[in-house]
């Protein structure tokens, strides 16, 4: 039972973006504070929780989250303030109960999520808990904790930079048996590659919105080779120190038929074809939305072919929502969830699809969002629920780096060791 909530707040701060987002404050009686600022997504599922926004195009060109704020402050106070909580699911349940909509349309899930997160961290910090063992609490059957193991953004495409190529991500996995040597690696990556731009494309180094590279690759195949060769030039062995993966993000290049991609028009079998060329070719580890949101045939087809060979990863497909994890799950369309918590609204229902994909034997990695925020909130939760990946971005800018820094801190100083390579 927590102590009984004495004042919720909100605020809207800006993310890294410079566009709006939202803060929530929880106070509790006891004493007990907890702050905690929501992502925001610059590519969005269309099945994602609503993330509210004013729409008044004087502020932020309709971007403001005042709305979202005066809801944390009013209709959700209002329904908290004074009230105890047997636990972390009690209070999501209130809040998804007081939107009573499906996609957290009438509070927001800004507001649902920031509300969610502030209380968690008011009674981890009343019971002088750290977050990670909180949210490891929430699960019924909690296991051994690891450090999530880092996917690493190298080089960015899509709406992440610009949409030089299609593609959103390539992304780094180094191999390295400890969270202090796994960043080094990253850096001495992301260094080389730096070099290169500047060698190939006369480009200093200027990063997309979640820090990778976003140089003007000629083709998409040049984008692979150059990370290959940056693996290279920083001492290490492509596909054994350091292995590849892809955020293809392909219902941007979706037409509702076929997928433009690189000049060329591909239908859904095609599609498959070239992904299953990249993974041979460069030995990828997972491939995340390598299909459209809604191309549900072809997913199960991609699977298929290569589910024993890499990781066949949803994120617009899924939305981090139970219902379409389910479906993807009887219809053999993926094998691994990635989570996002603000896909969905609150903390327990974000577990609940947690629970989902573990039942089905999936992996799951907790991500982070294109606009963030230097809270690290993200990765204690990747610890408490057992993540066997995260994805934060790449290794610069504070946002990103804030929850790199807070795993490091847990293995130095809570002793918690890396999860080992799968």
């Amino acid at each position: 039972m927590s102590a009984p909530i004495q004042q919720l707040r909100g605020l809207e701060i800006l993310d890294s973006r410079g566009r709006p987002t939202v803060m929530a404050r929880c106070r509790l009686r006891s004493g007990a504070i907890g702050r905690a600022a929501v992502p925001s997504g610059a590519s969005r599922g269309a099945a994602e929780a609503l993330e509210l926004r004013d729409g008044d195009q004087t502020r932020y060109r309709g971007l403001g989250c005042r709305q979202a704020v005066a809801h944390l402050d009013g209709l959700i106070a209002d329904a908290v303030v004074g009230r105890s909580f047997t636990d972390q699911a009690a209070f999501d349940q209130l809040l998804d109960t007081l939107d009573g909509t499906p996609n957290k349309a009438r509070l927001g899930a800004n507001a649902t999520l920031a509300a969610s997160l502030a209380f968690a961290r008011a009674s981890a910090n009343d019971r002088d808990l750290p977050l990670y063992q909180y949210a490891a609490a929430m699960d019924t059957a909690p296991g051994v904790l690891e450090l999530p193991r880092p996917m690493i953004n190298l080089f960015s495409g899509g709406k992440h930079a610009g949409g030089q190529v299609p593609i959103q991500d390539l992304l780094i996995i180094p191999q390295a048996t400890t969270m202090a040597g796994l960043l080094e690696q990253a850096v001495a990556v992301f260094q080389s590659a730096a070099e290169i731009m500047q060698q190939r494309y006369g480009m200093r180094l200027l990063t997309a919105d979640e820090g990778g590279l976003a140089p003007p690759f000629p083709t998409l195949d040049a984008l692979f080779e150059d990370a290959l060769e940056a693996i290279e030039r920083a001492g290490l062995r492509p596909g054994s120190d350091v292995r590849l993966a892809v955020d293809v993000a392909a219902s941007h290049f979706y037409t509702g038929h076929a997928y433009q991609l690189g000049g060329r028009t591909l239908d859904g079998t095609a599609m498959i074809d070239q992904l299953a060329h990249w993974a041979e070719a460069y030995a990828l580890a997972s491939i995340e939305d390598g299909l459209a949101e809604d191309d549900w045939t072809h997913w199960s087809q991609l699977c298929t072919r290569l589910a024993a060979q890499t990781l066949i990863v949803g994120d617009d497909l899924l939305c981090t929502n139970p219902a379409r994890i389910e479906r993807a799950v009887r219809t053999a369309a993926a094998n691994t969830l990635l989570l996002k918590v603000n896909q969905i609204g609150t903390l327990s229902e974000a577990l609940a699809a947690r629970r989902i994909a573990r039942a089905a034997g999936w992996q799951v990695i907790v991500s982070a969002r294109s606009g963030e925020t230097e809270d690290s909130w993200l990765a204690d939760l990747a610890v408490g629920w057992g993540g066997d990946q995260i994805k934060i971005g790449s290794v610069t800018q504070s946002e990103r780096l804030a929850k790199y820094n807070r795993l490091l801190e847990l293995e130095r100083f809570d002793g918690i060791p890396l999860r080992k390579p799968t």
